[in-house]
């Protein structure tokens, strides 16, 4: 059963639809700043993913269930056919939709994520570090940072981390995301959403970050058997984030798409 979705108009309307989907742990407000340079172009429009952000939180927490959200949101605004963004996780979601549902997707546009399985032992040790961590004698965010510092050596990581942390209305703090379930379902998360058989002919653009480690060049051969017509576009000087890493170039190379 489909969940009813949050998501944030970042502005450009009368232009043509731009769906952002974000990335595991993520929420639409991580791409506040590009989506609002976009809606020059676009009218744009950023998702919660379900167990995410203002979303609900749901089970299952599988690929099929969140393409299934983002088809209903779609029909509940009246889009029929959009430019879709999925970054990560969210591409997965996205590659799933436009492959199952092509009449819907007028172009698709993947950030630093590929069509394959990802076993990442960073991904443990993050969920390993939230799920420890004690909320009834936490005092603050900074201090939530210092306790992953065992388990989480990346500083950029840890702050993102702890992005996902709220005040809770009776006090002390609680998780946004549906912590439990997202941690049960990170194996099938982290899997390939796609069958042999999917194809989506219509355009493709994936960007990859150059410093990232999520699409090798071993990997294109796999996205063009999904994705005939995919353009790869790499962008150097960036990491697995290049909305925030290289916004500039990022937004730069979507107005050609």
């Amino acid at each position: 059963m489909p969940v009813p979705l949050f998501h944030r108009d970042l502005g450009g309307a009368g232009r043509p639809p731009l769906v952002i989907l974000h990335g595991l742990l993520g929420s639409s407000r991580n791409w506040q700043t590009a989506g609002r340079d976009l809606a020059a172009h676009y009218h744009v429009h950023a998702l919660d993913a379900r167990n995410h952000g203002g979303s609900p939180h749901a089970e299952p927490m599988d690929y099929p269930a969140m393409a299934a959200d983002v088809l209903a949101w779609l029909d509940a605004q009246g889009l029929a056919r959009v430019t879709l963004l999925g970054h990560s996780m969210g591409g997965k979601t996205a590659m799933l939709l436009a492959c199952r549902q092509p009449e819907r997707v007028g172009r698709l546009i993947v950030v630093d994520i590929a069509p394959k399985p990802y076993r990442w032992v960073s991904h443990r040790e993050e969920f390993a570090a939230m799920n420890e961590l004690d909320l009834v004698t936490l005092g603050s965010r900074a201090e939530a940072e210092a306790r992953f510092e065992a388990r989480v050596p990346d500083w950029a990581m840890r702050k993102f981390l702890v992005t996902n942390l709220e005040r809770a209305p009776a006090g002390g703090w609680r998780w946004l995301v549906n912590l439990p379930v997202i941690t049960a379902a990170l194996a099938t998360l982290e899997d390939n959403p796609l069958a042999a058989v999917d194809r989506y002919a219509r355009p493709a653009d994936f960007i990859v970050g150059g410093r990232s480690a999520y699409v090798e060049p071993g990997d294109h051969a796999g996205i063009r058997e999904h994705f005939p017509a995919a353009r790869i576009d790499v962008l150097p000087d960036c990491g697995h984030n290049p909305h925030m890493e290289a916004r500039e170039a990022f937004v730069a190379g979507l107005r050609t798409v």
